[in-house]
């Protein structure tokens, strides 16, 4: 998942209109240069590699497997720091001058003495005791036949794990020069699957994907509609029924650190799951770049751990409810492993695109009609808006009143910081909603409500 500027000379795009100017020529607010962060899409040996993951810095989209660091090895010491074996041997002591040494010598060696016998006689005194209460039999840790784990209470980690892991699946796709593998959500009973596109994309012109359910079974799969805008897609496998289809909850009331479960098959290892909290909503993720359009969504970020091949599975609460599809991680250098940082797309966003792939729609996409860039406080660096620098006719934007130079700060209760800010939060609506948008124009704020547009399917194609 490659983080790519959505970007072009200079431009940050509202729902891929138009690219914004490279010089605002001292219009408002300038972009300050902003640091690029080290985003992976797990790519590599085993699972798609290198198509849509563009240079520099990046989100992975491909959960594909990549060299792994090596740990460095650990050393043991035998002793502590400093301490050597010949501490343990007190240095001689220097003899007394006393005129009473051999007495000296010989109750010290007496001591001694008394202290084997004693001991001997103790130990022997301590059988003589216990002979008649001891059966005689040996005791190991080995004899434990009668061991058992079912007396252990359930906990609501193991619930959640056992209700969503039959709706969860393994999807190996090959096509062209690309092979790889990633997860998948059981959507129905006859086999429809939902997951990211840029697992399947690499199968979408005469490719292959097979599918592996959680009960052993492997099925054909082929692609029903995809939507790379929003990094979805719908993929039907043949000959399926009686499947146990995931419930799907909604992203709207999520909360930050509340409990939250990842499976799916991280580096080909299905079924694996990992536990987690929500650290943060509606964060804006460049997801990456793929073969016909970049994208952008409000992501949840959690810290439970999602590597290459987590792409398309469910991130779940703690009833067992998806709330997110697990689609782009952060790397650390040249690491493509989780460290903490891994985001979903909503699953109210993702219901809504896989409802018009299944009944073979063009998924269409709420737009404002503007082109936006950052705007950047007076420190020259710390981002407090999107400027805008264009205003389509017609467009919501325009019946609202907004205008070039206006910097739009939020939507509804959603504070908008950056131009991508404004990018992902529009694109969790749906055309025709109404939104209040906040923006200030000569120092001063204003607020007006906008009838979101539609792009009638124009960014996906």
């Amino acid at each position: 998942m490659s983080q790519v500027p959505l970007r072009d000379a200079g431009h940050a795009e509202v729902m891929n209109e138009e690219s914004r100017p490279s010089d605002p020529m001292g219009q408002a607010p300038q972009p300050a240069p902003q640091p690029t962060p080290s985003y992976a899409a797990p790519s590599g040996a085993g699972y798609p590699s290198t198509s849509g993951t563009p240079a520099g810095a990046e989100y992975t989209h491909r959960y594909g497997a990549t060299g792994t660091q090596e740990r460095p090895a650990e050393h043991t010491q035998p002793y502590p720091f400093g301490f050597t074996p010949n501490a343990l041997t007190p240095p001689p002591s220097k003899p007394r001058k006393t005129r009473s040494g051999g007495l000296a010598a010989a109750v010290v060696a007496g001591a001694l003495v008394a202290g084997i016998v004693g001991g001997i006689g103790g130990a022997a005194g301590y059988d003589a005791l216990t002979d008649d209460a001891s059966t005689g039999s040996q005791v190991s840790s080995l004899d434990a036949s009668n061991v058992s784990n079912s007396s252990i209470p359930e906990t609501q980690i193991e619930k959640v794990a056992q209700s969503v892991l039959p709706s969860t699946v393994q999807l190996n796709v090959r096509g062209g020069q690309e092979s790889g593998s990633g997860t998948g959500i059981v959507i129905s009973s006859d086999g429809e699957i939902l997951t990211n596109n840029h697992v399947v994309e690499a199968a979408a012109d005469g490719g292959e994907i097979t599918v592996s359910f959680n009960d052993g079974s492997i099925a054909r799969a082929e692609i029903v509609g995809r939507d790379p805008v929003t990094d979805l897609a719908v993929v039907k496998a043949a000959d399926k029924s009686g499947l146990t289809p995931a419930k799907l909850g909604s992203s709207a009331d999520l909360r930050v650190g509340q409990q939250v479960v990842a499976i799916g098959s991280p580096f080909g290892l299905e079924s694996t799951v990992t536990t987690g909290i929500v650290s943060a909503l509606n964060r804006p993720v460049q997801a990456g770049e793929s073969a016909e359009t970049s994208n952008v969504f409000p992501a949840i970020q959690t810290d439970a751990a999602i590597n290459p091949g987590n792409s398309g599975g469910p991130l779940v609460d703690a009833d067992g409810a998806v709330i997110g599809i697990n689609s782009a991680i952060r790397t650390s250098g040249g690491e493509s492993g989780s460290i903490g940082l891994g985001f979903a797309i909503p699953i109210d966003l993702a219901k809504n695109v896989a409802a018009q792939l299944v009944d073979g729609k063009t998924v269409e996409h709420a737009r404002i009609g503007v082109t936006v860039s950052d705007a950047v406080e007076t420190d020259g660096m710390t981002t407090i808006g999107a400027e805008v620098k264009s205003v389509s006719d017609g467009s919501a934007a325009a019946k609202a009143g907004i205008e070039t130079g206006d910097v739009i700060v939020r939507i509804d209760d959603q504070a908008i910081a950056s131009s991508d800010a404004l990018v992902a939060t529009v694109r969790g609506y749906q055309p025709g909603d109404k939104v209040s948008l906040t923006y200030t124009r000569d120092g001063k704020q204003q607020t007006a409500d906008v009838t979101l547009d539609s792009d009638g399917g124009s960014l996906g194609s």
